[in-house]
Order: C-alpha cells, then sequence, then structure tokens
C-alpha cells in the first residue's frame, strides 16, 4: 500500500475521501475543507493540515485516511496535554511541532482510522497507524496524538503500543421515548419538577423555540448566530477559532445535516444553538443567548434537542465537551479516549504512570456520577454500546 501526505484537502475529491469517512459530519470532506479555505485551520492558525492517506498504489483509489495536523501549539484540541508542554519546556526541551489525528475544535468520537467501506480494515487500520507514526518520525514532532477515536480504534491503538487515555462526557440516549413527556416520566419526583420549571421560566418570558433546518437557515440567521457565537466566547474569555465566512461555507456545503435552534421572543432572536445530524446522533456544537433570560440556555442547548431527537427518532445527543450540570437533565456520563506517542522514552514513561493513574480518577468519577442520575428507580438509561 502507499501512504502519502496532503497538505490540503482540495487535493482529494470530496466522493473519494467520504467513501472513507461515512456519515460522520466532522469528518466529511465539506466540514474539513471548510475549515481550511475560510483561514480556521493553515499555517497562521497553528494547524497545519498534513492529511495521510493510503492507496494500493500511487494515483489508485483510496483506501484509507487520517485527518492529520501538524500543531504549534495546544488550543482547541479539548484533551488537555499543557501540563506535558510544561513539563518538556522545564527540561529544556521542544513540545512542539507535534501531530494530532483529531477535527480541530470538535470534541465528538468518531473515526480517526477512516476505512473504505470495500477494503480491508483491519489490514487498513494497522497500515494507517504505522504511517501516522512514519510520519511524526520524518518530521520530528516530539508526539503523536489522536484526539476522542472510537473505543474499538482507543483499543487498536493501545495493541500498536500507544498510551490511552479516557476522559468523560455526557450523552443523552433515546429509549423509544413517545415525546418529552414520556421522557420526563423516567425522572424522581423533584428532579422532574425542577426541569419543568426551568422549561416554564422560559415560557414566561414569552420565548418560543424552533428547530430550523438545512436550506431554511438563511444568511441573515447565521449572521446572527455569529454574533451570539462571539459574544459566548467573549464572555467565558475564550478564543473564537471559527469565523463569519465559515459557518456560512458550513451552511451551504452541509444543509442537511445543519440544524439551528432558534429562540424568539417576538421578532427578538434572543438565542441560537448549532448542532449538526450524522447517521443516528445529534451532536450540539455552539450557542449564544440573551444573558437575562432565566433558562434560556438549558432550553436551547439541551431540552429543545432532546425533543427533536425524540420527535425524529435520533438515538443519541452528545452537546459537547464537559458540564457535569448535564447529569440533573437527563444527560449520562460517558468515557471518551484519546492515544498518545511520545518520541522521548523518558518523558513516555512519565507520561504512562500519570495516565494509570488519571484512569482510576476517571473511573471512580464517573462511578459517582451514575449515583446522581436524576431517574427513578429501574428508569437509567442502558450504557451506550462501545462504538
Amino acid at each position: 500500500m502507499h501512504a502519502s501526505i496532503l497538505q490540503s484537502l482540495a487535493e482529494i475529491s470530496a466522493e473519494q475521501w467520504n467513501r472513507a469517512a461515512g456519515e460522520h459530519p466532522f469528518l466529511r470532506h465539506e466540514f474539513l475543507h471548510a475549515l481550511e479555505r475560510t483561514g480556521c485551520v493553515g499555517a497562521d492558525s497553528g494547524w497545519e493540515p498534513c492529511h495521510l492517506v493510503l492507496r494500493e498504489s500511487p494515483g489508485g483509489p483510496l483506501l484509507g485516511a487520517v485527518p492529520l495536523y501538524r500543531k504549534h501549539h495546544s488550543y482547541g484540541e479539548y484533551v488537555f496535554d499543557w501540563a506535558w508542554a510544561d513539563a518538556y519546556a522545564r527540561h529544556g526541551r521542544p513540545y512542539y511541532p507535534k501531530l494530532v489525528a483529531a477535527v480541530p475544535f470538535t470534541p465528538a468520537t468518531g473515526p480517526r482510522l477512516l476505512t473504505a467501506p470495500d477494503a480491508d480494515r483491519a489490514r487498513v487500520a494497522r497500515r494507517l497507524i504505522d504511517g501516522a507514526l512514519e510520519q511524526a518520525e520524518r518530521s520530528r514532532a516530539s508526539s503523536l496524538h489522536w484526539l476522542f477515536p472510537t473505543g474499538a480504534e482507543a483499543e487498536l491503538l493501545g495493541a500498536r503500543g500507544l498510551l490511552t487515555r479516557t476522559g468523560c462526557q455526557f450523552h443523552w440516549s433515546n429509549r423509544g421515548y413517545r415525546d418529552f413527556q414520556d421522557f420526563l416520566a423516567t425522572f424522581a419526583s423533584q428532579k422532574r419538577y425542577n426541569l419543568k420549571r426551568e422549561r416554564r421560566q422560559v415560557r414566561e418570558a414569552g420565548v418560543e423555540l424552533e428547530a430550523v433546518e438545512g436550506g431554511a437557515v438563511t444568511p441573515a440567521l447565521w449572521d446572527t448566530f455569529y454574533r451570539f457565537y462571539r459574544a459566548t466566547v467573549r464572555a467565558h474569555g475564550g478564543i473564537a477559532y471559527l469565523t463569519r465566512a465559515f459557518f456560512h461555507a458550513l451552511g451551504a456545503a452541509m444543509a442537511a445535516q445543519v440544524v439551528m435552534f432558534v429562540a424568539r421572543r417576538g421578532r427578538e432572536i434572543v438565542g441560537t444553538a448549532l448542532a449538526l445530524r450524522g447517521g443516528d446522533t445529534l451532536y450540539g456544537r455552539y450557542w449564544g443567548g440573551r444573558p437575562d433570560i432565566p433558562g434560556l440556555h438549558f432550553e436551547t442547548c439541551y431540552y429543545a434537542p432532546v425533543e427533536y431527537c425524540i420527535a425524529a427518532g435520533i438515538a443519541r445527543y452528545e452537546a459537547g465537551a464537559q458540564g457535569g450540570h448535564k447529569i440533573a437533565r437527563g444527560f449520562a456520563p460517558t468515557v471518551t479516549w484519546s492515544a498518545h506517542w511520545l518520541r522521548d522514552p523518558e518523558f513516555r514513561r512519565a507520561v504512562a504512570a500519570y495516565l494509570e493513574r488519571e484512569r482510576a480518577h476517571v473511573g471512580a468519577t464517573i462511578d459517582e456520577l451514575n449515583e446522581h442520575l436524576p431517574f427513578r428507580r429501574g428508569q437509567r438509561p442502558p450504557a451506550a454500546p462501545a462504538e
């Protein structure tokens, strides 16, 4: 098999890439290329594309691929290794550049070893891992990090000698609910009362929610959404990684996957939240809204999307990274994965010891969080199957 590096997804057709990427929206050629052509990733952003592609022979059909980036910082990853970089610096060793196999700015679990449907997956996956490691060696990167792979891929990466790391997110599962009230009926009485009170506050403020799909998201609505997105980033002292041009490009290229939850009070739009559909999952990404309306964040980011999933028969809703407050709203703690190769054997040993302790802590935390789920006895959703 022949491995090569693409400096941009413009070097490969969307049809070829998407045959390997499948239905996951963030891995689609349209999404990743939109990040590149609107300047969200590139040399100036510290995310330099160096995508690995695998073919049977030069110029042949695509067998597999890895979305790969050369990084000069650790921003926008959501698997935090700042302490590792600091330890390297204190010992006079460079941590950057490094390589990451990831979707920029997107903490969503999904395939990182993309394989064409008619290829030998096990054989291609092994060669993709080896190819990424070879690229790390050739480029003199300090390390290679696979962020938010599936559980099956994390197991495969671990078997190839990488260090595996666990994290925790909060996901909602659809147990065949008839409607939102059916979902709410699974809650313990006090938890149910609290959630109904939050929804009532929004209605009493005169706010109505609408799910706007696909091409119905107009350019003007994208501009409104972008203003809210920037305001949220400023309020939390974050970095606005994404540009207005990116969101417009996303709306044009991936209309079939876009769902925007729009909160209106009369004619005024007071909040928006963006989600993307892929397969049997809805992925919540960015939001912004008026801070003076009680419960607006929960309604726009959690309750309205859950209601949408129930009506559409969508199996899962992943509302993004972190957020222990999601527990009370019916989102269960779910393990996430990453895998890491470090060139320096001394640091590898230190990181391996740290990750062993961290895994135990994450496991204990998830066990404890499961004790605080809001459901009545016997109503807890089953654990999500390993991907």
